[in-house]
């Protein structure tokens, strides 16, 4: 290799992202239910007690939406606009029977991750959990908090929302899982090159891709520890996207998933987003 590209390779791995904080205010809120005023105002306490002392600083201002004020997605992006929430708070299915469509998210659901840019704090449907769930669910709030995208060095939105929702003494889990069947497809091709020394390829590429996350999650651990006084673990490895995930979620029993809805190629929910949000029917998320 020339000595300039030598020099270049070194000065770019060199180059790190650094964790820019920011502050996130939720300031004006919206509940949004498929139940008559009455049956709503119990999902409404419960996302209260759920969000807690987050909001608690805040006060923000509170809009209930209930069944009875919209019958369509038109009607409902209507009553957004109006209120100009900075965070809405439903669940799954609106309007339809729960157990008609168990892996669905429903038609308001999909629509309002694409066609707002607010936040959506996806509840699980009351009528789907248990009593003590229910109560669990409002006193533990969100003590651990799981950030999941596809490519974490950078996001400083992704983690400063996460970040946001932590209850004081919890734990930030900022998560990267690189796609090993992508992985080991670039690698059958490197293989196939005989200028290309194939180990130590593999061993420098995984390296590399776990470096970046890594390095970045650090930059976010030694702000958010010292300025928010929040714990942050770093889970940076090589896997199945989803089934990890799902493993991870569950081995330490996460109360908030912050995931990314938006995709700029496509109207469709963000790649992994979608098969979360319709697995995890009794895991709060934050819709961003």
């Amino acid at each position: 290799m020339p000595k300039i590209d030598q020099f270049e390779s070194i000065f770019r791995a060199a180059s790190k992202e650094a964790f820019e904080p920011a502050a996130v205010k939720f300031e004006r809120v919206m509940v949004v239910t498929d139940l008559d005023e009455g049956a709503s105002q119990p999902f409404s306490d419960e996302v209260k007690m759920f969000l807690g002392e987050f909001t608690d600083q805040i006060a923000p201002t509170w809009k209930l939406i209930d069944g009875k004020q919209f019958s369509s997605v038109p009607q409902l992006l209507e009553q957004i606009n109006d209120f100009r929430p900075d965070l809405i708070c439903t669940y799954r299915n609106l309007h339809i029977p729960a157990n008609e469509h168990p892996y669905s998210l429903g038609v308001y659901v999909d629509v309002l991750t694409q066609a707002t840019s607010t936040p959506i704090l996806l509840m699980p449907r009351m009528e789907l959990q248990t009593e003590f769930e229910s109560a669990e669910l409002a006193r533990t709030g969100a003590a651990k908090v799981m950030a999941i995208t596809d490519h974490l060095a950078g996001d400083h939105h992704l983690v400063n929302m996460a970040a946001s929702l932590v209850r004081p003494d919890g734990k930030l889990f900022l998560t990267h899982v690189e796609d090993q069947v992508i992985f080991e497809r670039f690698l059958n091709v490197i293989d196939k090159i005989a200028e290309i020394d194939s180990e130590t390829a593999r061993d420098a590429i995984v390296n590399r891709l776990l470096a970046e996350p890594r390095d970045y999650i650090e930059s976010c651990r030694l702000v958010l520890e010292e300025q928010a006084q929040i714990k942050v673990e770093a889970i940076v490895t090589c896997g199945h996207l989803l089934k990890d995930h799902q493993k991870l979620i569950e081995e330490h029993e996460i109360d908030l998933l912050v995931l990314h809805t938006k995709d700029d190629d496509q109207a469709a929910m963000h790649g992994l987003a979608y098969p979360l949000a319709v697995e995890m029917r009794k895991r709060p998320m934050l819709l961003i």
